[in-house]
Parts: structure tokens; sequence; C-alpha cells
């Protein structure tokens, strides 16, 4: 099934799951602290079922994008005398901060078992083998081989590539050197230690700039698929075609040729094609496209990859149905940790606002996975629980964080703030939050139109 086709219930259904695990953590926690619950609601909107018990509403209501917990309180109408020692604004602060703070934990701990239900089936991966590091890089300079395999960095062992890539991201944020254990082919072990100095935080830039780049089987540059309209087609090339040379320089492998046309956009270049038993010239003026920030040159061509060539990389993370746990719980923190770091190197300009992912994305992203298979759409629920835990900690007003923040500030003070300084907060978080909101979505409109 096509992924967008997927996109739109996937994204539902995520958004449906992950603020109803919110709000019942609000719920449930309110509920034990003897607040009474007026409405549990699933959506927004009116209401398209419902039914009552104990005292409380439960709802579905017609716009499946959201869900609130409406519980008592003096601030949103009058509170019967008998009823006001159950309305929310009349709790002590621990309990009103125990009950906010309900929703983001229960997120947290939704992520722990979506984690660790994905780890317990095993997580198909790549082994970590290293291609030939680009001369200048860090890895280069301290002598990094190609198909070397990175065995822990920092201590943690990293079994697959994305078990690395996850170790590098979080170790850069906090450290000035990357310390890998990598092992070579003939089986001997040794110790490297990538500085970080001026390498970009952003994870487009990390890796690159590193050198640390996923090994490819060498395929050859024979073309398999000619796209209509482009560049390919246009100087006449067809399927079947090798490409022996580009403006002179030899190519026997379809990687170089792609880094060799990346570098030339909009440009007129010379390649040398042989076409059975012929050899031929064609000039072909290559079209364009933007990625990570950058205009790289476009061919319009692909190319026949046996999957056979993969087979002996293939790697597989499961820490087994026991292991799953601590290795879901740590992986909840990484992503916690990482979230934060990346939050706060935007805000000082170390990592590109471009990463902010709004809901065309996140829709697209949700749909992919759930068209790959229930693993990883778990493995997507989990990424977005723990960014919405996250998130709704931040201590920005309007937020879950923000509420938290004015019921510490009254526990420690022994007063509440004045309603002036909350509606001052209130119209900052605001404020705030469409700013998220009209990057997310620039990011969108971009990401649409191949900006």
């Amino acid at each position: 099934m096509p992924d967008w086709l997927l996109s739109i219930p996937a994204f539902i259904i995520a958004i449906g799951v992950l603020v109803a695990v919110h709000e019942y953590g609000h719920f449930w926690v309110a509920r034990r602290l003897g607040v009474r619950v007026l409405r549990f609601s699933i959506g927004f909107g009116p209401r398209i079922w419902g039914t009552s018990r104990g005292g409380t509403e439960y709802w579905l209501a017609a716009i499946p994008l959201g869900g609130y917990v409406k519980m008592l309180d003096e601030r949103e109408g009058p509170v019967a005398r008998e009823e006001r020692h159950r309305a929310f604004n009349r709790q002590p602060p621990w309990k009103r901060i125990l009950i906010v703070a309900a929703g983001p934990a229960v997120n947290f701990l939704f992520a722990v078992f979506a984690y660790w239900w994905v780890f317990s089936m095993g997580v198909p991966g790549m082994q970590p083998l290293l291609a030939e590091p680009e001369p200048g890089t860090v890895a280069a300079e301290v002598g990094v081989q190609a198909q070397e395999r990175v065995i822990s960095l920092d201590g943690r062992l990293t079994p697959t590539w994305h078990e690395l890539r996850l170790a590098a991201m979080k170790q850069a944020l906090f450290n000035d050197e990357l310390k890998l254990q990598i092992e070579d082919a003939a089986g001997a072990v040794r110790s490297v230690s990538l500085p970080m100095d001026g390498i970009g935080l952003d994870p487009q830039q990390l890796f690159p700039g590193l050198g640390l780049m996923p090994y490819r089987p060498p395929v050859a540059p024979v073309l398999a698929e000619i796209l209509p309209g482009e560049s390919a087609e246009q100087a006449g090339l067809q399927a079947g075609d090798r490409v022996l040379s580009f403006n002179g320089q030899q190519t026997t492998d379809w990687s170089r040729l792609v880094a060799l046309i990346a570098k030339h956009p909009e440009k007129d270049v010379v390649l040398e094609i042989e076409r059975g038993e012929e050899v031929i010239q064609r000039t072909v003026h290559l079209g364009s496209v933007v990625q990570n920030e950058e205009l790289r040159g476009r061919l319009g061509a692909g190319v026949e990859v046996d999957p056979g060539l993969w087979q002996d990389l293939r790697a597989e993370y499961a820490p087994g149905v026991l292991g799953a746990l601590p290795a879901a719980v740590q992986r909840t923190w990484d992503m916690s940790i990482l979230t934060l770091g990346m939050l706060g190197h935007m805000l000082v300009g170390d990592v590109s606002w471009r990463n902010v992912s709004g809901p065309v994305q996140i829709a697209s992203f949700a749909g992919q996975s759930a068209n790959i298979g229930l693993d990883v759409y778990l493995a997507f629920l989990a990424l977005v629980s723990v960014s919405l835990g996250v998130l709704n900690l931040l201590p920005i007003p309007v937020l879950d964080g923000g509420h938290l923040l004015y019921y510490t500030v009254e526990l420690l003070r022994g007063r509440p703030l004045s309603e002036r300084v909350q509606a001052a907060g209130q119209r900052l978080g605001l404020a705030m939050l469409a700013v998220l909101m009209t990057v997310a979505l620039y990011n969108d409109f971009l990401h649409l139109f191949g900006g």
C-alpha cells in the first residue's frame, strides 16, 4: 500500500493513542488524589459517543486530533459548597504538581512499553561497518579504514549502525571527543578518539563532518531506470548503459558516480558510456535538487542493486525479552536527553530549525512506518511519545511544564503568583507556541515543495 494512503489514518491513530495516554495520566492521578473529573474526552468538538460513570462523562468527540480532561475547578464555573474540597484549584500545590506531571510521565511509560515490545522481537539493522572516510575528515586523520567495524562508542556497544548513530549523537552533545573501539578485517581491535572541534552538531552535518559514513558494497554504475523528462533521458541515456567515466574521471562504482554528479548541479558534463559492444560519449546537462540546504546535481537515473550484496552486512539488535526492559528504559532516557539537547542547541544556533517537523512530515513518517510493519510503527509511536513528554515538561506557560513552574513557585513561597503575572506568562507561552508552530509549518511547506 502506498505510504501516502496510510499517512492520514496512521497519523490520526498515533495522535489519538498518545493523547489518550497523556490525558489518562492526568485523569488517573486526579481521581486517586480525590479530585473530581467531570469529563474525559478523546478528541475535540461535539460528542459522537459518550457514557457517564461515577460522576465522570466519557466522550469520543468528532475531531480526533487531541483530547482533554476537565476537572472540577472554581475558575471555570460555580462549584457547590459540599464539592469544593474536590475542586482542582482547592488542592495543595503538591497534589496539583502530581496531577500535572502525570501526563508527561505516562508518555514516558508508554515509550518504555513500546520499546520493550520492539526490542523483545529484535530490531534488524546493518552492521556498523565504516566507509573509507573522506580526506580531511577527523576519521581520516586518525587512520580509520574502509570496512572497519565499530564495536563500541564511549563504552557503549554498537551492534547496528542505528545504535552507533544514536550513541554518537547523544555523546556529541556533551563531549569534546568520541572514543571508538574498532575492529579491522583481520579481527584486530584498537581504540581511536575523534575530536569534535569544529564539527557541527546538526545530525545532517555530524557524521559527514566526522567521516563516519556507512560502508556500501561496490555497485557497478549500470543504469537501470531512466526517469522521464530528466537529464538522463534528455541526453539519450538508456537502461543498461554502463558509465565508464565522468568528465574523464574513471567510474567503477555507483557511489563514486553519484558523488561526482552531486558536485556539478546545473552543469554540462561528459559521460563515457559502454552500450553493448560500443563505447560512446554523451554530453549531459545535469539537473539539481536541494538536499540538507545544499544544491546538488541530479542525473535522473537509477541503478539496479543485487539484494544479495547486503546479506553479509545484516545485523540485529536483540537483547531478549528480559534484557529488552532495561534496554527500553535506556532508549527512552537517551531519546529524552537527545530531544532536550537538540532543542537547547537549536536555541543557540548550533542545530538547524529545519529539524523541527510539522504535522505533514509527522503524518508522512507515520504512514511510512505503518507500511513497513507493526514493530516500526510502535518505535515511531515511542519516539513521538517521548517528544510529547519532553515538550510538555518545558517551562512554557500553557504547557504542563509552565503549570509545574507556577505550582512549584507557589509551594516554595507559600502563596500563588499574582493573576497579572500568570496572565502575562500565558500570553508569552502562546506566543512561543505560535512561533514553534510557524517554524514547523514552514518546514512542512519546504518539504512538500522540495525546498
